[in-house]
C-alpha cells in the first residue's frame, strides 16, 4: 500500500519500496526520526503512483519483492531524470549488487540492514548529489582534467567528449573516474579502485569494480582509438591517457 508523507520537500522527500510492512514501518520511523519525510510503497506500481505524485531526493529499493523485483524495477527507471536508487541486496547475493550497479544504483547494501548505516549511505548519496546538482561553476574559473580531446570536471561533475557532447555518468562511474584520471598512467588494483571509490569501509567483491570498468569503458570508447581504460593482467586496470588540468 502507498504511504505519503503530509510534506512535500523533495530534498529531504525519501521513498522506501519493500514488499515486507514490518520493515517499512520500521524503516520510514527510523529515518523519519532524522528528519525525513519518508513516504512508502510495496510494489513497482505503488512506486510509480508515487514518482507521479511527488518529487524524492532518494529512493531505497528492496531487490527481493514478488511480481516485479527489485532489479526489474530499477531497469524500467529513467536514470537520467530519475532520483538516485539504494538497493537492498540479501546477504550473499552479491549477483544482485553487481547487476543493480550495471543497472545503475547508487549504492548497496546487505539486507537485513543496519538502521545507522542504511542512514549513513543516504546520507553520502545525498551529498554527491548536491554537490553534482548544486550551482554551475562558472566557464571562466572552471578547472577541467583533460585527455585525449576529453574534459572533464570533478566538481560540475561533468564529462565532455572529443565531439562537445555531455556523457551521463551514474554516480558509481563518476567516482571511478576520478580515481583512475587522478592516478593516470598507474597500475591500480580491484582493492585498491574498491577502497578509494567507495571508502575503506565498501564491501569488497571484485566484479563489482569490473562491471563499472566495462561500462566506464565503453562511454570512454571512441572509433578507432585505443580504450583509455586498459586491463593489465593479474594486477589490475590502468587508466592510460595523459591528464592535464586547466
Amino acid at each position: 500500500m502507498l504511504q505519503l508523507a503530509e510534506f512535500m520537500d523533495p530534498h529531504t522527500r525519501l521513498l522506501i519500496v519493500d514488499d515486507d510492512p514490518g520493515i517499512r514501518e520500521l524503516t520510514a520511523a527510523f529515518l523519519s526520526g532524522h528528519g525525513y519525510r519518508v513516504d512508502t510503497a510495496e510494489s513497482g506500481a505503488d512506486m510509480r503512483r508515487a514518482l507521479a505524485l511527488n518529487s524524492y531526493a532518494l529512493i531505497v529499493l528492496d531487490v527481493m519483492m514478488p511480481d516485479e523485483d527489485g532489479l526489474t524495477i530499477l531497469r524500467s527507471l529513467d536514470r537520467a531524470s530519475s532520483p538516485p536508487v539504494i538497493i537492498l541486496s540479501v546477504i550473499g547475493q552479491d549477483i544482485d549488487r553487481i547487476v543493480g550497479l550495471e543497472l545503475g544504483a547508487d549504492d548497496y547494501i546487505a539486507k537485513p540492514a543496519n538502521p545507522r548505516e542504511l542512514l549513513a549511505r543516504i546520507r553520502s548519496v545525498l551529498r554527491r548529489e548536491a554537490v553534482r546538482s548544486g550551482p554551475v561553476t562558472q566557464e571562466s574559473t572552471r578547472t577541467w582534467q583533460r585527455f585525449a580531446g576529453w574534459r572533464f570536471d570533478p566538481i560540475g561533475r561533468e564529462l565532455i567528449d572529443p565531439d562537445d557532447v555531455m556523457i551521463n555518468l551514474s554516480d558509481g562511474e563518476f567516482r571511478l573516474l576520478i580515481v583512475l584520471v587522478e592516478r593516470s598512467r598507474r597500475v591500480l588494483t580491484r582493492d585498491q579502485l574498491l577502497d578509494l571509490s567507495r571508502g575503506s569501509n565498501a564491501e569488497h567483491f571484485d566484479r563489482a569494480i569490473d562491471v563499472q570498468i566495462s561500462r566506464l569503458r565503453k562511454k570512454l570508447q571512441r572509433d578507432g582509438a585505443e580504450d583509455l581504460i586498459r586491463t593489465v593482467r593479474n594486477e589490475g586496470y590502468l587508466f592510460a591517457a595523459e591528464v592535464t588540468s586547466r
